[in-house]
């Protein structure tokens, strides 16, 4: 995806050349993995009124039904032999250090309620929140509420939304879940997950963008920034949405999620690319197992940085105060020079 990036005035992230981190040495513990509640087995009692062939068939179906019935877990197992604790403490400290770097970390998509933030959030696929933000003004202009773009002619709609890509698709969902939210909900977006997965085009990825960011519930945005990141930082090696963002909460407390996923994509945007990350200009190298894939060369890595880390404007048109007390830029509209 293109990114661009927004003007410093800030420091760019640490330049001095960083060496891998060192492992630490694995601590098996042993008996069961930390907070599963299970302990290593036991042998079976000799004399037990049943035999051995009853008894241990019974157990199996008791075992059966146990598991079908308990929640979901997220694997407790750490790669690359680290142990559990490390593996948390690490986590939790990169989570620090990139909240250093990007104190005003925030949704980069502009919106100024809840129904502004999820329709933002479904035309944001397979674009740039850039163009989301150069797009949605004249969306919102003509169409301020869930029951003006219900009633929406779809081709007027398609024409504005053109320049985000997969318009006609786009064009189908924001139309249909105006008319959920005009039909169902009162004309409001609901704050409840349950309820905002039913909304054509949207998931739980989105769900939790509105729902953290426009009704303060935490959760986690698992978008491709996220993924990339945190199996690169090792902290699971899911690929499943659903599943890294049961991994990754749980080494978090709940209350951290939110800021924490915007910490993530930031540096995500910025800094740890897909292609060519800026290792030598990382402010978290040393507590990532990755380092060394991108370009570890300080001088050369600051040339990589985007947005405001390399002096461009950020995405949103109409940023918070704070981004821009840091020295952030706005982006220019649609069409500006």
């Amino acid at each position: 995806m293109g990114e661009q990036g927004s003007d410093g005035g800030r420091e760019t992230a640490k330049t001095a050349k960083r060496s891998p981190l060192k492992k630490e040495p694995v601590v098996r513990a042993s008996g069961a993995a930390e907070g599963t509640g299970t302990s290593t087995e036991k042998p079976a009692q000799a004399a037990t009124g049943k035999p051995a062939a009853k008894r241990r068939a019974a157990g199996a179906k008791r075992a059966a039904a146990a598991e079908k019935s308990a929640p979901a877990r997220a694997a407790v197992e750490p790669a690359g032999g680290e142990s559990r604790t490390a593996l948390v403490r690490r986590a939790r400290r990169i989570n620090r250090e990139l909240a250093e770097v990007f104190p005003y970390a925030h949704p980069e998509l502009d919106f100024e309620n809840p129904f502004q933030l999820v329709v933002a959030t479904v035309l944001s696929a397979q674009t740039t929140d850039l163009r989301v933000n150069q797009t949605t003004p004249a969306l919102f202009a003509k169409y301020p509420t869930p029951e003006d773009l219900a009633a929406a002619d779809p081709e007027e709609v398609e024409e504005i939304l053109r320049p985000t890509g997969f318009f006609r698709a786009k064009t189908r969902s924001v139309i249909g879940l105006s008319k959920v939210l005009a039909e169902d909900f009162g004309g409001e977006v609901p704050g409840r997950l349950e309820d905002l997965v039913k909304l054509p085009g949207v998931g739980r990825k989105t769900a939790f963008v509105v729902l953290g960011n426009a009704f303060g519930r935490p959760g986690i945005t698992v978008d491709t920034h996220f993924q990339r990141l945190v199996r690169r930082w090792k902290w699971t090696e899911e690929t499943d949405p659903d599943k890294i963002e049961a991994a990754v909460g749980a080494l978090f407390p709940k209350s951290d999620w939110t800021d924490l996923s915007h910490h993530v994509i930031w540096h995500g945007r910025r800094i740890c690319h897909a292609r060519r990350p800026a290792c030598g200009a990382c402010p978290i190298a040393p507590l990532c197992p990755a380092y060394g894939e991108g370009e570890t060369d300080p001088e050369k890595a600051e040339k990589l940085l985007k947005y405001e880390k390399g002096g461009f404007p950020g995405q949103r048109l109409k940023p918070p105060q704070a981004y821009l007390d840091a020295g952030g830029r706005p982006a220019p509209p649609l069409g500006a020079g």
